[in-house]
């Protein structure tokens, strides 16, 4: 988990140029505001980002900042007020950034840039494309497609509103007596990031393919599926579109089917991963479509190769095995013809800016179909032992590809493919994240891997098709289940949200109505990938189960807001940003001030190289101070003290309407002056219990804050006593004084004798442990001890009592007798064998008997074996020997 170094920084905090750029606009009534505490069952994602640059969305209007100029002209505007030299901007740039900060401060430019595109309500979501060209700004029911100004445009100091080119995405599709838009994405294949799907809540899939010279691709999308009607479909000649009509009736599909949320995995996963799509239900299902594709699609280089690899070796695995069903293999016949569609076509390339590689367009495949087979429900597989809520309301999804395997892609091949490392490592299976409205994070492994899969042909035989057989239901394996949110912290109309970390791709934020929270799944992820691809003795359902019991998903609340229950300002979906100007933290916002929370940035992280410093030649290196202290939130006193009276608008109201006349006179009791006392009252006992709970709360902050100072003035005094105590400056006045590198020489030595102390009592008890515990033996020791055994039970016998060791004793002498005569013998022989023949009788001798003549070679053959026999006996009889000596010692 990254270590929280502060929260809010003064760069962003009031009144700087950062916190204005979350602040209500003065045109923006008070009853939007007082709505957008309310909570609403809808997404809420009013930030986006592009590098340094972020976009946020205030009622109707957007605003436009660059991070880094922010936070320099806070510095700039500091230095020149003469706030101290902490203040002061650290990395200060040229004369002309100076002059252009001082213009800038003077002419009163609030630092950031608005952007006023036509919206009917208020805006609730920003994504912004991947390539940063465009914006989508979406409301309940409409979708405004912006085109991102240039960046030279928008870095001017100017506080002139900005008008730039939209288009109204969908002008009789997404409209406002339609269903409500539950996700817009864009394709992580599209061309050049120009491809939007649109998911509404009534389960429609929408592709628009867009284009700013063609303004027709606005109006219609190149592919539009109903997923109810998929869901029913038998045959690819169906019609999938959604119906134009707008009256519609109950039906259980689209009380089940209603959208909650949808996504893909990254670009760079691998596998099927970038052409999915996800899609949870409020009620719980989640389903997949696959493959998803625009007309025109631009895939990494290591996708399709990837994918022909993978389609072509499972074709030849179940092509001869009886095992497998007959709806597998039409499954991989079809899979195959779509990859020999897009083996066929010659890609177009696009050449970019010199020193990148072209992108390849590929035209989406035809063949066996354009709309694929809906995959779900999927079931939720969970263990017995678990006590987890079935019935839960989905809010959001987030999915994690399976990595490249790139040993498998690139077998045999000489170059090597580039690949981020981040995609490279970790899982080889796609982990799907649920979330619930209360709270219930659900974290899921697709074991068997999503694949491509097509609805059959129409069939006009009376032969029953395969592919329309009843196939296995797709699961989910429930890896582990977390509660992000107390009992106490859910609110009615809550919505959750996941929130993409930059550091890692297993890890993410949830953001909640009033706190956010980090999750890591990385303490398991790797661990179960090796447990996965390795082999041991013990079985894989075992060790999972000890992985799953072991080790635990990191969780940990990062902020809480102080103002809980319905009232509390609910926070937008966070944004990771790490830049090595301004750093690593996490960005959110109410809808009257940022939320930010800032991280220590890893070791090493954006450090230049550092070479050895050439004579004359200083480098000044930052010491940072000590972290004693715990970083706490801002306190923000309550908006209510900012907020005007709605009297004087209710006063206006009453001037201008029938009782008019009753103003300027005298009180008089009557039915209508009841009623405006009525009217009067309601507004005044809600403005005046806004204002006592939070004069209430801020009473309660400054009791707190008393507390809190004095445990900060304790922290520093023990801080304080332990530095002394290093330096010898807790010395007595009575004692010697010690300078300070004796006192340090001291310690030092203390330290080193006490870890030798520690080291030696630590290999003591190392030694008397292993003395204490036996471990096993092994099947070689075993088989030695058995041997031992044998022999020592042919040599003493099967007894070994004492009283017969006498017996023992003489019976060994006699064999030790009997080996050295046969010894004698046997050199006799080898004597004999090997003394040459002299003399005419034994010339004789031998040629009487030409039967008994034996080749030199067999013969020294015979007689090295002999002579070896003959070493080890005499080997033998030593040990026995000197075993016999050793036993009548001891006797």
């Amino acid at each position: 988990m990254p270590k929280i170094k502060s929260y809010t920084p003064a760069w962003l905090s009031q009144p700087s140029p950062g916190h204005r750029l979350f602040a209500p606009s003065s045109e923006q009534p008070r009853s939007s505001l007082a709505s957008a505490s309310v909570p609403r069952l809808a997404p809420r994602r009013t930030i986006a980002r592009s590098g340094s640059q972020i976009f946020v969305a205030v009622g109707k209007e957007v605003r436009w900042a660059d991070l880094i100029e922010l936070k320099e002209i806070w510095h700039a505007r500091s230095a020149r007020g003469g706030s101290g030299s902490r203040l002061n901007r650290e990395d200060s740039g040229g004369p002309e950034e100076e002059e252009l900060l001082r213009a800038a401060a003077q002419d009163g430019y609030a630092g950031f840039r608005t952007i006023k595109i036509p919206v009917g309500s208020d805006i609730q979501q920003l994504i912004i494309s991947p390539y940063a060209e465009y914006l989508a700004v979406l409301t309940t029911h409409t979708i405004r497609i912006c085109a991102v100004p240039d960046l030279s445009y928008l870095t001017m100091p100017s506080n002139d509103v900005i008008k730039p080119k939209s288009w109204t995405l969908g002008p009789t599709t997404h409209v406002v007596n339609q269903s409500p838009i539950a996700s817009a994405l864009w394709h992580p294949l599209g061309v050049h990031g120009t491809a939007l799907v649109t998911v509404t809540t009534d389960a429609v899939v929408r592709v628009w393919e867009l284009s700013p010279t063609d303004r027709w691709s606005f109006d219609s999308p190149t592919l539009t599926i109903d997923l109810k009607k998929l869901a029913d479909g038998t045959s690819l000649d169906q019609n999938f579109s959604a119906t134009t009509d707008t009256r519609k009736g109950f039906s259980p599909d689209s009380f089940e089917m209603d959208v909650a949320s949808a996504c893909f995995a990254a670009r760079g996963s691998g596998g099927w991963s970038p052409m999915t799509l996800w899609v949870a239900m409020r009620e719980g299902d989640v389903y997949a479509l696959c493959p998803l594709l625009p007309t025109r699609w631009a895939p990494p280089s290591t996708l399709i190769p990837s994918l022909s690899v993978a389609i072509v070796g499972n074709l030849a695995a179940i092509e001869d095995d009886p095992e497998v069903s007959q709806h597998a293999k039409l499954l991989a016949q079809q899979q195959l013809d779509w990859m020999s569609d897009l083996d066929n076509q010659e890609p177009t390339e696009i050449k970019h800016a010199p020193g990148e590689m072209p992108t390849e367009i590929y035209t989406r495949p035809a063949r066996p179909g354009v709309i694929p087979k809906l995959q779900g429900p999927f079931e939720l597989d969970l263990s017995v032992d678990s006590q987890v809520d079935s019935d839960l309301e989905l809010s959001d999804i987030f999915v994690i590809g399976q990595k490249v395997d790139l040993n498998e892609l690139m077998m045999g091949e000489d170059e090597e493919v580039e690949v981020d490392d981040s995609d490279r490592e970790g899982l080889s299976l796609n982990v799907v994240c649920l979330l619930a409205s209360s709270g219930q994070l659900r974290i899921c492994l697709d074991s068997d891997g999503v694949q491509a899969q097509w609805l059959p042909p129409r069939n006009r035989s009376k032969v029953k098709n395969p592919l329309t057989e009843d196939a296995e239901t797709p699961s989910l394996l429930t890896f582990q289940t977390l509660d992000i949110l107390g009992n106490l912290e859910t609110t009615e109309g809550g919505w959750p949200m996941f929130s993409l970390d930059i550091t890692s791709r297993y890890a993410f934020f949830v953001t909640n109505f009033s706190s956010i929270t980090y999750v890591s799944l990385s303490p398991w992820v790797f661990r179960l990938e090796s447990e996965l691809l390795g082999d041991s003795e013990a079985g894989s359902d075992f060790r999972i189960d000890l992985l799953v019991g072991g080790q635990s998903s990191t969780r940990e609340r990062l902020y809480t807001s102080p103002v809980q229950g319905s009232t509390a300002p609910p926070l937008t979906a966070s944004v990771a940003i790490r830049d090595p100007d301004i750093g690593y933290f996490l960005l959110s916002a109410t809808p009257f001030e940022p939320v930010a929370i800032v991280f220590e940035a890893p070791e090493n992280d954006f450090q230049p190289l550092l070479t050895s410093a050439s004579p004359g030649f200083n480098v000044d290196i930052d010491v940072k101070p000590l972290d004693f202290y715990e970083p706490r939130p801002i306190f923000q006193p309550s908006h209510a003290f900012e907020e005007s009276s709605a009297l004087p608008s209710l006063l206006g109201r009453l001037r201008t309407s029938r009782h008019k006349a009753i103003v300027d006179q005298e009180v008089r009791l009557s039915p209508v002056t009841l009623q405006v006392f009525t009217d009067a009252h309601k507004v005044l006992s809600e403005e005046t219990y806004r204002l006592g709970e939070a004069a209430s709360e801020l009473f309660r902050r400054l009791q707190t804050l008393q507390a809190e100072l004095k445990q900060q003035i304790t922290k520093a005094g023990e801080v304080r006593a332990r530095v002394d105590a290093i330096t010898g400056d807790d010395q007595n006045e009575g004692m010697e004084t010690e300078t300070t590198n004796a006192a340090l020489e001291r310690r030092l030595r203390s330290a080193r004798e006490r870890s030798k102390a520690i080291s030696g009592r630590l290999e003591r008890m190392r030694r008397t442990i292993h003395k204490a515990t036996s471990r096993e033996l092994s099947d070689k020791e075993r088989a030695w001890i058995k041997e031992v055994n044998a022999l020592d039970a042919s040599i003493r016998g099967s007894t070994s009592s004492a009283s017969d060791g006498r017996a023992r004793l003489k019976q060994l002498g006699k064999r030790y007798d009997e080996a050295k005569a046969l010894i004698d013998e046997l050199a006799s022989q080898a004597e004999n064998l090997t003394k040459p023949a002299t003399g005419d009788g034994e010339e004789d001798n031998v040629s009487a008997s030409p039967d008994l003549r034996i080749p030199s070679e067999l013969r020294k053959a015979k007689i090295n074996q002999v002579r070896g026999l003959l070493e080890r006996e005499t080997t033998l009889v030593d040990a026995v020997k000197s075993r016999l000596e050793r036993l009548s010692v001891d006797g």
